[in-house]
């Protein structure tokens, strides 16, 4: 069993991106699990905390430990990520040397009704888990533009070239779990 975490970038329970990584879970091959790791209940992060993490950011820690690979769906705020996931990220981080996205395979993916989705967004997403030392995903890149009608309400995605692209996606990040899987038993 692969085990998926995934991380939503919107608290909204509407977020067209809560719908996308539902929808990516529907399509997931047999074997594969998805959770999600909330951020919702992660106060905001301060140094001050480091020597007395709240129970919400270790339980955020040990779910992204628990999980093979970690997608992240984010919407795009203001060109950027929202700050409620950058604080997430900033919790992930700490205490200085346990850093939870260390060697952590990684995806990025998000939605919005735009052309161009969340192009930079996912750049700046990008550039921190960089920082964080994460494997993260290069390709495909997964810049998803939500239209009506893309996702019905029952989760499944309606558009064929849409459902394959993200079947693709999906199954390639599931091959760079497995790789470093597998570069992990070699070391």
């Amino acid at each position: 069993m692969t085990t998926i975490g995934y991380i939503v970038g919107s608290l909204s329970s509407t977020s067209i991106n809560r719908t996308l990584a539902s929808a990516l879970a529907k399509l997931a091959p047999e074997g594969v699990e998805f959770r999600e790791i909330p951020i919702k209940d992660l106060p905001f992060y301060s140094p001050a905390f480091d020597g007395s993490f709240p129970q919400s950011a270790l339980d955020f820690k040990q779910a992204i430990a628990d999980a093979d690979g970690v997608l992240i769906v984010t919407p795009e705020y203001s060109r950027s990520i929202p700050g409620v996931l950058k604080n997430a990220l900033d919790w992930s981080a700490r205490p200085y040397g346990q850093a939870s996205f260390d060697g952590k395979p990684t995806a990025v993916i998000g939605a919005s009704g735009g052309g161009i989705a969340t192009a930079a967004a996912q750049q700046h997403l990008r550039a921190i888990l960089g920082h964080y030392n994460a494997v993260t995903m290069g390709q495909p890149e997964g810049f998803i533009q939500f239209t009506p009608g893309l996702i019905d309400a029952d989760g499944d995605v309606t558009v064929e070239s849409t459902k394959e692209f993200l079947a693709f996606y999906l199954q390639s990040f599931l091959t760079l779990i497995a790789r470093v899987e597998a570069a992990r038993k070699h070391v």
